[in-house]
């Protein structure tokens, strides 16, 4: 048994062993296997977005108790420091690819890993961003979730032994299933794999990318409901506002690029201190 199989335990790689041996003397059609294995993807990302909203809302439940008994102010300081000193141990211990924002850290893996990532970072991605973002940080569920389901993507290929192209295209379809999830927009979910984290858009990646984030937008509905993450009013468009959104549009990467900047910068700080 190699070093990489003893790290996650004799049973579960045996278990692994098996049932690539089984796929081996049945043959399945390469499509057929694809087209189980994303649809496996959505619907394992489907849970843990669910998991995921679920341990945000206990958590936001808790910081708000806090903050009754001790005061708004102290108990949302509170609060996130606890969660800081949870999450940077935790993050730390056993796992530095959880660190960051998800995103950044899948395109990263699909570049230069062939779509390789650790099963842990899934099960610590969602205690990490839960613990922040429900104790009142500053982030957003779209990063984690996406590095979630990126993180099941890549491990049910390595089980399987896929080629590094078939990795990186599951990951992809956990990254979709990470939004269809969590934002009710498979369309939006499939989307954004294709173009962000794939960076291609071909029938084959579309095809498996668009089952698994239907898949992980049905679990998603059945548990969560089916109402849209934004409710955005009915507005009737007047082309003579168009000069108004060109200005905001330029505007807007403006604030974007500068914030991006200053983020890294800030957190490039931070690094070297520790």
């Amino acid at each position: 048994m190699t070093a990489h199989e003893q790290q996650y335990g004799g049973r579960y790689w045996e278990i692994a062993r098996k049932l690539r041996q089984h796929i081996d003397n049945v043959q399945p059609p390469d499509s057929l296997i694809l087209v189980i294995t994303a649809l496996t993807v959505g619907v394992g990302t489907g849970y843990g977005a669910v998991v995921f909203i679920w341990l945000l809302h206990q958590i936001g439940n808790g910081r708000t108790w806090l903050q009754r008994q001790i005061g708004s102010v102290v108990g949302l300081m509170l609060g996130l420091g606890l969660a800081g000193l949870v999450v940077g141990y935790v993050v730390d211990r056993w796992g530095r690819e959880a660190k960051g924002h998800g995103v950044p850290e899948v395109m990263e893996a699909i570049a230069l890993k062939n779509g390789r990532i650790r099963a842990r970072v899934a099960a610590l991605k969602i205690v990490a961003s839960a613990l922040t973002i429900g104790s009142g940080g500053s982030a957003g569920r779209e990063g984690p979730i996406v590095q979630v389901g990126s993180a099941l993507g890549s491990t049910i290929g390595q089980i399987l032994h896929f080629s590094a192209e078939r990795i990186q295209t599951l990951v992809a379809c956990g990254a979709a299933a990470g939004i269809a999830a969590t934002f009710n927009a498979p369309i939006a979910g499939a989307l954004f794999a294709l173009e962000i984290i794939l960076g291609k858009f071909t029938v084959r990646y579309f095809g498996a990318v668009v089952i698994s984030s239907v898949a992980a937008a049905v679990v998603g509905r059945a548990y969560l409901g089916d109402r849209p993450a934004f409710l955005v009013p009915a507005y009737p468009f007047q082309a003579g506002e168009l000069p108004i959104y060109v200005l905001l549009g330029i505007l807007a990467a403006v604030v974007a690029v500068t914030f991006v900047r200053l983020l890294y910068r800030i957190e490039a700080i931070f690094d070297h201190w520790t």
